[in-house]
């Protein structure tokens, strides 16, 4: 689950972590009083959506004068914005921070991940912060150093000295390097945080680091033990049918193609969507109900599928390991009637009591089509999207 950056912010000053004096706006008529709450005579206007590199995309403004405040806030407020890493969507502009301006002396990168080769939190750092970080990467990869935290004792001193002599710190700077690093850990920890990133972390004239963007994503496996943050969530900046997916316990990704999929376990899913991909299809989406797929589940899934009015048929792929065959014969018949599906199912079922499930399939009536195996099912898809 992805945070806006002023909510992030809000979990650094928690945490200790010097961010902007900013103040948050839904509407225009809070402008004037934003202004005057954060002070000076100009202001960074900062659009609010899940997604970086906005200040590429138009969406962060430095202002000048409380009249070009109001004429960009007024531009941006309401509107929508598309970034490099949207994947070409714009997002909704629903609020806008508002902050003050720094004196910048250098720009610095660092963020928090999980890094799941090695098991463990690690921080990556980079003397060369801003917005073209993804460009360091590619081009200068040497610039960017990556640290390991071992779970067992956490943040250790040296760690600390090892990434602010990388960064090039001294003094004051130094020292609150340490202690940034320490509160990032802490918070990943206590808040179940799977990346946070600081880009750019700015040094400042007297020698002091300042947060001048935060994001923070939360692992959405963990929810159930952070129902504050729950609370911080925005439908609005999610894929409408994504969204949906999680109020049932479904794996939901919108996908471009025309062939819809509903399967259950991630790992068959994946497999499912090469076969199509194999012999000349486009997945549409990936669909996993999970191993306990009820009539019930079955149905909010065709339902989501059926959502793209681009989907000229569907492939069900079950394995009834968990659940057995005979119940999602029953869930599928229950829902291509509750549904009143126009376009071909194919339905493919292997596992426990797959004869009787097989046998429901053919005597509901419905024009269902059954496939031996996999590979069938694939080929009979794809066959009927292009009829």
């Amino acid at each position: 689950m992805n945070l806006h950056e002023y909510q992030s912010k809000s979990l650094f000053k928690e945490y200790g972590i010097a961010v902007p004096k900013g103040q948050l706006i839904t509407q225009l008529d809070e402008l004037d009083s934003a202004m005057q709450t954060v002070g000076g005579d100009a202001w960074v206007v900062k659009a609010q959506i899940h997604a970086g590199a906005r200040g590429k995309a138009g969406g962060v403004k430095l202002v000048k004068s409380a009249e070009e405040a109001h004429q960009v806030s007024s531009v941006l407020l309401g509107s929508s914005l598309a970034t490099i890493q949207t994947a070409g969507k714009a997002l909704p502009i629903n609020s806008l921070l508002i902050e003050e301006t720094l004196a910048i002396e250098e720009e610095l990168y660092l963020s928090l991940v999980v890094d799941r080769v090695t098991r463990s939190h690690t921080f990556v750092i980079s003397a060369s912060g801003g917005m073209d970080i993804e460009a360091v990467a590619e081009t200068s990869p040497e610039k960017i150093l990556s640290i390991h935290i071992d779970p067992t004792v956490g943040v250790m001193p040296y760690q600390c000295r090892e990434v602010g002599f990388a960064l090039g710190l001294t003094g004051a700077a130094f020292k609150q390097l340490g202690q940034l690093m320490n509160q990032f850990y802490q918070l990943a920890l206590d808040k179940d945080v799977s990346q946070i990133e600081i880009n750019p972390l700015i040094r400042t004239a007297d020698n002091t680091l300042i947060a001048l963007d935060a994001k923070v994503n939360i692992d959405s496996n963990a929810l159930y033990r952070q129902p504050t943050l729950v609370e911080m969530r925005d439908y609005s900046q999610e894929d409408e049918r994504e969204a949906k997916a999680s109020e049932y316990d479904l794996n939901y990704i919108a996908l471009d193609g025309d062939i819809g999929c509903m399967v259950n376990g991630a790992g068959l899913a994946m497999a499912t969507m090469d076969l199509i991909k194999l012999n000349g299809g486009e997945p549409a989406n990936f669909l996993d109900v999970g191993g306990g797929a009820t009539p019930e589940r079955v149905a909010e899934a065709f339902k989501l599928i059926l959502s793209s009015s681009q989907v000229k048929s569907i492939l069900v792929n079950i394995f009834g390991g968990i659940v057995r065959c005979d119940l999602i014969a029953e869930g599928i018949i229950q829902a291509v009637q509750e549904v009143g599906l126009t376009i071909p199912v194919v339905v493919r079922l292997e596992g426990t009591n797959v004869e009787l499930g097989r046998q429901k399939l053919a005597e509901s009536g419905l024009s269902i089509i059954t496939a031996n195996d996999l590979a069938d099912a694939a080929r009979k898809v794809v066959e009927v999207a292009g009829e």
